[in-house]
Order: structure tokens, then C-alpha cells, then sequence
């Protein structure tokens, strides 16, 4: 009798770093050789932990969750969260792979300034494929880090970045950003909690947030109303609160409950309620919400970078549980609705994956003062945002059919990881408020005109050399110009109309814009993998209504295409 639902020999990635083909290449061809003489051997040790240790310690915290110790034996509130050691432990991981530590240590920072996000990304990556709980936090952290360093005093500076870039756990402080309440939930503008000056920079806040997402945060950017008599965003101040204060005593913030979620449990999210609680000025009194979105489009990137991790996850657990499974008398990957699904996964998670790259070199780019880049990245950050979110969910979850019964069963990943890419589309803003957020920067910004300057170039290119394929690549051409029309009218007309066809536009202009990274990102080495994706990418585009012949691809197409050596 069979004792494995798997053959003999079956066998799964020890590294996701040194197993990944196509993360490895991205690298290789977009990192200066210093950059990746850096961050290579971190990288290296990250993924077998990723693969390993990590596996275990993930699994676990995310069933022994966060605990709310309300009061201690005395009586005394003292609001403490509780956390099973493994979360610890994956703190520990998070830190030593450097990716706070080369943004923000001031040496690292300065020698690779032009990269750093890239890097501090790279690892962000292979953590969030075995744990995306931890990586709100940690996401949450670098956010803060980003608002200290724009905004504050040098005194807060000196004081807190050191924290952040610290390698030792129990001088690290963690981040979060309390924005959210009932009354508006992505609404801000609704939002009730006030802010009142008390002396010198010191200001009492008093309300409640809603959802906070790393309820057990040492340092809080919170939004509060210095002005009622302002509504709106335009109202809103923005205060940096400490969870104690100088005199080491608590500050007067009530955490009420923890949020009970779907996904991401290992990671505490709360609701507070603040009772004069004390914070800083940060900026105008009236700066807040725009302060406030430095933040939050760091954060639209961590999501995109946790949504495709979350894909690479659940495309490469499939692949090599599939790789060794026996169905109808052959080999899993021998039937021809396997490999084609693999075939609209993988080129989907490569289309992703590229398109959020190119997204983090252009938040590299632009701190280093290209405007270009700066323009294009205020529209490619909520699309990115969208596009990943949505896709990791949909990739996960057929992911998890393709595996089977096996794959619905908890002492596996794929149930966690299909929880935890649940909260994406929703984390950060939800689709249609990237889909308001993408018109906003058509109407305000030229990331529009940089985009389809670059798509008509490329894809002109392309339709010189690939001679075979011209009259397609015309096409292809032509619909581009034909989506440019649209967009260039949605402003002209009313806003239920504008809003309506502007959903169904920028999902058009996503694909398009996928497709543009794959070619972006081609080369002799690549063409390994991206052949096969923009073969699928142009028959996506191409507007066909009617259904077609279709050939499945080859099994050796599709080892390619994954790009996953186990």
C-alpha cells in the first residue's frame, strides 16, 4: 500500500533565494555589483530560513495568536499584548537580513543611495513568502522611519532612527500609524479624533482609532483635528506619539480589544481609545493628511511586494507538490489543464512581479531626484497596489485547487497564505481607492503621459524587430492609442461617468503596462521564462470575443516559465 500521496524522491526547495531563477536574475541585471556583493550572503542565509526554520516558526504563531492582557494581579491596566516566542524569534530574522538596517544606517544609506530600496525590498520579499503577518509591522516600521527622517526635529532624529536600524532586538522599536476611525474608515477626512496644545510641542489627543494595525508599536504617527472648525483632510494635524513617555510612565492610550481577523494573526491589530494621551507636532498644523501619505504609498509598496510573494508562495508550493504527484495513471504535470493553468499563473506572477520592480526602482529613482521617475511613480503605485492585491488572491486560491484536498488542510501553508493575501485588496486603501487614486494622478501629474510615452516606444521596438508577429504588434498598438483617447476624455466628463469607465480603463492600462515590464526586463537570460508570458500577455490583449483553438504548453514551457530550481 502507498504511504505518501507523493512518489519516491520527492523533494522541496531548501533556499527560496538561491531556488529562484527569475528573483536572482531581477537582481543580478538591476543591482550595482556592490550593492550585490552586499546583500547577496544576507539574501543567501534569509532564504534558507525562509524555506525552513521560518515555516515552522510562522505556522505557529499565526495559530497561538497575540493575547491582550488587560489588567495584571494587582488590578492595575496595563494593557500588554502577549506573543508566543516564535514572533520573537521571526522579529529577530527580520532584522538581521539588514532590510532597515541598509536603508536607514547612516554609512549604508549613503553608499547605496541609489539602491536602498531595492535591497531593504529583496529581503522584505523572501521573509513575506514564508511570513506576511510580521511584515505589516516591519512594513509599518520603515513608514515611520520615513516620516522621522522628512519631518521631525534633528533631536527625534538622533534619538529614533537608531532604534530602527538597530540589529539588536531589545533596543528595536517597531512603528504604526493610527488612521482610521468609524466614522470614515478610508474616508479621513471624517475622522473625529482632536488634538488640543498643551505647552511648549507637547499636544493631548483625544478620541478613537479604530484599526491599528501593530497595536504593540513603540513610535505612532497619528492624524487628529487641530481645527474643528476645518473639515475635512484639511483639518487634520498630524503627532508623533511614543508608546511611553520621557519619564518612562505609559502614555494614556487605552487599548481597548484586539481585532479578531481572518488573516494575518500572528501580527496584533487593535482599537485605542487616547484620553489625553501626548504627542508632538509634526509639520503645519494642517499638514497632516499630506504628511501622512509618504507613509502610505511606502506602504502601498510593501503590500504589492507582500502580493507577490504571497503568488510566488502558492505558485511554487503547487509546483513541486505537483512535480511528484501521480494522477490518472501519469505524472500531474503531464495533463494538459495543469500545465495550462500554470501557464496563466506563472505569466500573471511574472507580469506582477516585474511591474512592482519597476515601481520600487522608480521610488529609488525619484528620491534621487528624477522627476520623471517621481511623476510616473504617483500613478504606478496605486495600480501596482491594485493589481497585486487582487492577483495574489485569485493566484492562491487556485493554487490551493490545483493541489487539491491536501491543499485546504492546515498543517499546510496555502490555507494561512490564502488568508493572509485576503486583507491586501482591502490594507492600505481598497481598489476603488486606487481606482480614485490613479484619476487624481492622471488629472494632477504627467505619470500618465511618461507611462504610455514608455509602452508606444517599447512596443514599437518590438514590432520592428519581431517581424513574425508585426501585424499583432500593430494592433497591440492601436488599442494602446485607443485606451490613450478614452483617458484623455475621462476628465470632460460627468463624475458617476468618469468614475465608472475609469475602473474599467486602468484595468486595461495595467495589462498594458505588464506587458511593457516583461519586454522591459528581457534579455537573452530571462527569455527563458518571458517568452512564454508575453505570448500570453499578447493573446490577453488582443480583444478576441469569440473562443479559439488553443494549444497547451510543454512541460518544459511551463519548468521555465516557474523558473523554480528545487
Amino acid at each position: 500500500m502507498q504511504n505518501s500521496v507523493l512518489q519516491p524522491g520527492k523533494r522541496v526547495s531548501e533556499n527560496f533565494y538561491e531556488s529562484d531563477m527569475i528573483l536572482q536574475h531581477y537582481l543580478q541585471t538591476r543591482l550595482s555589483a556592490r550593492s550585490l556583493a552586499y546583500m547577496s550572503e544576507r539574501l543567501t542565509k534569509l532564504g534558507a530560513l525562509a524555506a525552513g526554520e521560518m515555516n515552522e516558526l510562522s505556522l505557529t504563531a499565526d495559530k497561538n495568536g497575540p493575547v491582550l492582557q488587560k489588567r495584571n494581579f494587582y488590578g492595575e491596566t496595563v494593557d500588554e499584548i502577549i506573543f508566543h516566542p516564535a514572533y520573537k524569534r521571526m522579529t529577530e530574522i527580520a532584522i538581521a537580513s539588514d532590510m532597515f538596517r541598509v536603508k536607514w544606517e547612516p554609512e549604508l544609506r549613503a553608499r547605496f543611495s541609489e539602491e536602498r530600496h531595492r535591497l531593504g525590498f529583496s529581503a522584505g520579499f523572501l521573509f513575506a513568502m514564508s511570513e506576511s503577518g510580521l511584515y505589516c509591522p516591519l512594513c509599518m516600521t520603515d513608514g515611520v522611519a520615513v516620516l522621522i527622517d522628512r519631518y521631525c526635529s534633528e533631536t527625534d532624529k538622533e534619538r529614533l532612527l537608531p532604534r530602527i536600524y538597530s540589529s539588536d532586538i531589545d533596543y528595536f522599536y517597531t512603528g504604526a500609524m493610527f488612521l482610521t476611525e468609524k466614522a470614515g474608515g478610508s474616508d479621513v477626512g471624517s475622522n473625529q479624533v482632536t488634538a488640543t496644545y498643551k505647552s511648549e510641542d507637547r499636544w493631548l489627543l483625544n478620541g478613537e482609532k479604530w484599526f491599528c494595525s501593530n497595536a504593540n508599536a513603540d513610535i505612532i504617527f497619528v492624524l487628529a483635528r487641530t481645527r474643528p472648525e476645518i473639515s475635512g483632510t484639511k483639518g487634520l494635524g498630524i503627532f508623533l506619539l511614543e508608546s511611553k513617555l520621557p519619564d518612562g510612565s505609559k502614555n494614556s492610550m487605552d487599548l481597548v480589544r484586539l481585532k479578531n481577523k481572518l488573516g494575518t494573526r500572528s501580527m496584533a491589530s487593535g482599537e485605542y481609545l487616547l484620553r489625553d494621551a501626548e504627542g508632538s507636532l509634526v509639520g503645519g498644523e494642517t499638514d497632516g493628511f499630506k504628511i501622512m501619505t509618504d507613509m502610505i504609498n511606502l506602504s502601498r509598496l510593501y503590500n504589492s511586494i507582500a502580493a507577490i510573494a504571497g503568488m510566488r508562495r502558492g505558485i511554487i508550493e503547487v509546483y513541486q507538490y505537483l512535480t511528484f504527484r501521480i494522477s490518472f495513471g501519469k505524472s500531474a504535470l503531464e495533463h494538459a489543464l495543469i500545465r495550462t493553468k500554470f501557464l496563466e499563473l506563472g505569466s500573471l506572477y511574472l507580469g506582477n512581479f516585474y511591474c512592482t520592480w519597476r515601481a520600487v526602482e522608480a521610488l529609488d529613482a525619484a528620491e534621487d531626484g528624477n522627476k520623471t521617475e517621481a511623476a510616473l511613480l504617483r500613478l504606478l503605485t496605486p495600480m501596482v497596489k491594485k493589481a497585486t492585491a487582487g492577483t495574489a488572491v485569485y493566484a492562491v486560491r487556485e493554487s490551493m485547487e490545483l493541489m487539491g484536498g491536501i491543499g485546504y488542510i492546515e498543517d499546510g501553508v496555502l490555507p494561512k497564505t490564502m488568508r493572509d493575501v485576503m486583507v491586501l485588496p482591502i490594507w492600505e486603501g481598497a481598489g476603488n481607492i486606487m481606482v480614485l487614486d490613479m484619476l487624481r494622478a492622471m488629472l494632477k501629474s504627467e505619470g500618465l503621459s511618461v507611462m504610455l510615452s514608455e509602452m508606444e516606444i517599447l512596443y514599437s521596438a518590438w514590432s520592428a524587430k519581431d517581424i513574425e508577429n508585426e501585424l499583432l504588434w500593430q494592433k497591440i498598438i492601436s488599442e494602446l492609442r485607443a485606451l490613450e483617447a478614452l483617458l484623455e476624455q475621462l476628465p470632460n466628463e460627468e463624475q458617476d461617468v468618469m468614475e465608472a469607465t475609469a475602473e474599467i480603463a486602468f484595468n486595461r492600462l495595467t495589462e498594458f503596462y505588464q506587458l511593457y515590464c516583461l519586454l522591459r526586463y528581457y534579455d537573452e537570460d530571462s527569455a527563458v521564462w518571458l517568452d512564454t508570458a508575453i505570448r500570453f500577455y499578447l493573446n490577453r490583449l488582443q480583444l478576441v470575443n469569440v473562443p479559439q483553438m488553443a494549444t497547451a504548453p510543454s512541460v518544459e514551457e511551463v519548468k521555465s516559465l516557474i523558473g523554480w530550481n528545487f
